[in-house]
């Protein structure tokens, strides 16, 4: 998220003409989203990272649906 961040503001401080990003190249301007395509699109399915982060939150909403059902069986 930081790497699309940075690139849109180093595209509107391109756009705008605004320091020393007016003379930057567009390849240095673009390269933090192509990072981050790179690594949204290829890296992250290739390691399982956003199933696993996905499986986490799955495990978390179980683990507090048990702890309401023991504390209702409790009364």
């Amino acid at each position: 998220m930081l790497l699309i961040i940075l690139g849109v503001l180093l595209l509107l401080l391109k756009w705008a003409d605004i320091g020393p990003f007016a003379t930057l190249s567009w390849w240095w301007i673009t390269l933090p989203l192509l990072i981050a395509v790179l690594w949204f699109e290829i890296i992250e399915p290739m390691f399982g990272l956003d199933k696993r982060r996905g499986h986490d939150e799955y495990e978390a909403i179980k683990q507090e649906r048990l702890k309401k059902q023991l504390e209702n069986k409790k009364r």
